[in-house]
């Protein structure tokens, strides 16, 4: 029984009543056999589904090139890391602390007052999920990407919304990710595909699914979320929603590195032509410093094609607002902003006017524009920073010398990564990264999308108090046949 319709190349017609119910009957079923296999079993299904993924790369890439307007390179390198993340789930499930294992033996006399019970505490998968996949990134935020990654990790099944933008590139990807699941003796109903915005919202409204991942704009994402919350029986909801990712230049690092910062910014707020989550949006320095002066002389990239032409007319819209707001300036600009494909764009304001006008100054504008913000005083940069809303990431560009530990912190209340006098464009998938951030950043700060730690979205805690050992998860076992590292008694083990 295939889990995608048979369609059309170029098409994917939304998924009816009648096959969303199938599908969601499938992915129930799916989890109990899924959860029950060993995490190294689950880890053979996530490298099967890579290898498949890049055995299939001379079918994929040109559709993502159809649908995406986006170059091969860039295409190909961002399914080498779709499929690098699958490996490294599967590397995080051989090793086995994603569980969180942890063992309290019955101690008579525990000090609290009164004797501690035995105790055995795991991780467990939260059941059927469904994803909701982005536009920007065809391969390693979509069908493939970390969401349903870390999802099939955890051993929740997957139903994959597939994003209207590469509708052939989501079939065919999809076509890939069942074959090679069930090639590997994946559970029948362990992914599935399903298009159109009604089923999408369907599925995140039935009481099979248990949990919800989203990465897109801040309307589609809070709508959802307010879905997942007002269900009778409210369930997480991990939604990406939008950032600004504000970076911060200080008096000495404008004066030892100026021309620097100023090259590295227009790399990094091009790139892409504008459309990462994590391009920064907005530029402080120091007036006077030169910077504004090297932004204004600098050569500024050619334009370059948004990913679809909804993409394309909300980046104009937002642009022609930004440039109707008497605070802003052009400090820079290439010929053709409005068009398709636009020129990249350089606002300027100063310190001043940004504190006057925050919400609407600091403003997502998803392609290839920025806003340069002149300060006076250092002493400034700490009101702008609590300005800001929640952000995936914040920078400082600063010295060794810098006292600059009270910005730092307020950056870290705001943002998910902090960096220091590096660039925010190019989220890294390894072991520490944290790609999430506090409202409207995401809808759960606590959480990550990109990296290891992405697996703890799909699992929740159980613990068993006084079982026999036969009845135990194998990883609560005293012997621990599958060797994972736990917390016995307060202390680390393996």
């Amino acid at each position: 029984m295939s889990a995608i319709a048979q369609t059309t190349p170029g098409t994917l017609p939304p998924t009816t009543d009648a096959e969303l119910g199938r599908l969601l009957a499938a992915a129930h079923a799916a989890a109990r056999p899924l959860a029950a296999l060993q995490p190294a079993r689950r880890a053979l299904l996530l490298d099967a589904v890579a290898d498949a993924l890049d055995g299939s790369a001379d079918q994929l890439l040109p559709a993502a090139q159809r649908e995406t307007r986006l170059a091969e390179a860039r295409l190909r390198g961002e399914l080498a890391r779709t499929t690098f993340q699958l490996r490294l789930f599967g590397e995080a499930l051989r090793d086995g602390g994603y569980l969180d294992a942890r063992i309290d033996h019955a101690d008579a006399d525990w000090p609290m007052g009164a004797p501690r019970p035995e105790l055995r505490r795991v991780l467990i998968p939260v059941g059927p999920v469904v994803v909701f996949a982005a536009s920007n990134f065809p391969f390693a935020f979509s069908v493939a990407g970390g969401d349903t990654a870390s999802a099939l990790a955890a051993g929740s099944p997957v139903l994959l919304k597939a994003h209207s933008g590469h509708p052939e590139l989501s079939r065919l990807t999809a076509e890939v990710v069942v074959s090679a699941l069930a090639a590997a003796g994946a559970p029948e109903g362990t992914f599935a595909l399903i298009a159109g915005t009604a089923a999408g919202a369907a599925a995140l409204r039935d009481p099979r699914i248990k949990a919800g991942a989203f990465t897109g704009s801040i309307p589609g994402g809070r709508a959802l979320f307010d879905i997942a919350s007002s269900r009778p029986e409210p369930i997480p909801f991990y939604g990406e929603l939008g950032s600004n990712n504000p970076v911060f230049v200080t008096k000495a690092a404008a004066a030892e590195r100026g021309a620097e910062i100023a090259e590295g910014f227009v790399s990094s707020f091009t790139l892409g032509a504008g459309q990462f989550c994590t391009k920064p949006g907005t530029l402080l320095v120091p007036a006077g410093s030169g910077i504004v002066e090297a932004l204004r002389a600098a050569a500024l990239p050619p334009a370059a094609p948004l990913l679809n032409e909804r993409i394309q007319s909300g980046y104009a819209e937002v642009l022609q607002s930004l440039q109707g707001n008497p605070r802003l300036e052009v400090l820079a600009q290439g010929a053709e902003p409005l068009a398709d494909p636009p020129s990249p764009t350089l606002l300027l304001t100063t310190a001043a006017d940004m504190l006057a006008e925050p919400h609407a100054l600091q403003a997502e504008c998803f392609g290839p524009t920025a806003v340069v913000v002149a300060y006076d005083d250092e002493s400034q940069l700490e009101g702008i920073a609590e300005s800001f809303e929640g952000q995936l990431t914040a920078t400082l560009h600063g010295t060794d010398s810098c006292q600059a530990a009270g910005l730092v912190e307020i950056l870290a209340r705001k943002a998910g990564r902090v960096l220091w006098n590096q660039w925010p464009t190019g989220v890294s998938v390894t072991y520490a990264q944290q790609h999430g951030g506090p409202y409207p950043a995401t809808t759960a700060a606590g959480s990550t999308s990109v990296g290891t730690a992405a697996i703890e979205r799909f699992l929740r805690p159980v613990a068993y108090q006084g079982f026999p050992q036969h009845l135990l998860p194998e990883a609560l076992r005293e012997e621990n046949p599958l060797g994972v590292p736990r917390l016995v008694d307060g202390r680390r083990e393996g």
